[in-house]
């Protein structure tokens, strides 16, 4: 999930320049996401940020994990509770994945068999560290996510979205 290398990149039409940022060979277009994003039900309105902006919001590791297309160490976040609610994207606070549907798969990083319906999560073919993944990121505003497996568990879905920890945030569900 993680590596970097020297040189220009450009997110969502912002250019970063020069960074220690890790290149994504991107096979969408901008009239296959908007198709993909009506059927899915997505809002149309995407959000957009300067990168000053998003630095001035985010704390230096998740701007680095999720503008930067970064990852953050295995293990090294601190997990989340076991209580129902909803993980939602730690730059926008789109839902993006339930409770139930997080499980421990022993690589590191927290994991999920499925996303949320309606969640906004596109994925993207990533080739770097010579390597074919499937990396997701959160439709709405852009930030990496982590990449989608097909190893998860049989029972359910079969796949294991391997999902940086600092790329979200769990919001308990309300009790009534």
């Amino acid at each position: 999930m993680c590596g970097h290398t020297a040189g220009r990149i450009k997110t969502l039409g912002h250019d970063f320049g020069m960074v220690r940022a890790r290149k994504l060979t991107l096979s969408r277009t901008s009239n296959a996401t908007e198709v993909n994003r009506k059927q899915k039900g997505h809002p149309m309105a995407k959000i957009e940020k300067t990168d000053a902006q998003w630095r001035e919001e985010l704390d230096p590791e998740t701007y680095r994990v999720t503008r930067l297309a970064g990852t953050e160490r295995p293990f090294s976040h601190p997990g989340f509770p076991k209580t129902p609610g909803v993980f939602t994207c730690a730059c926008c606070g789109a839902e993006l994945f339930a409770q139930e549907n997080k499980f421990e798969s022993h690589c590191g990083w927290p994991a999920f068999d499925a996303a949320k319906d309606d969640a906004p999560i596109a994925e993207t073919r990533d080739t770097t560290h010579g390597m074919i993944r499937t990396e997701v990121h959160c439709d709405q505003c852009g930030a990496h996510l982590g990449h989608v497996f097909p190893d998860g568990p049989r029972e359910t879905t079969g796949m294991r979205y391997c999902i940086n920890g600092v790329s979200l945030r769990f919001v308990p569900k309300d009790a009534d």
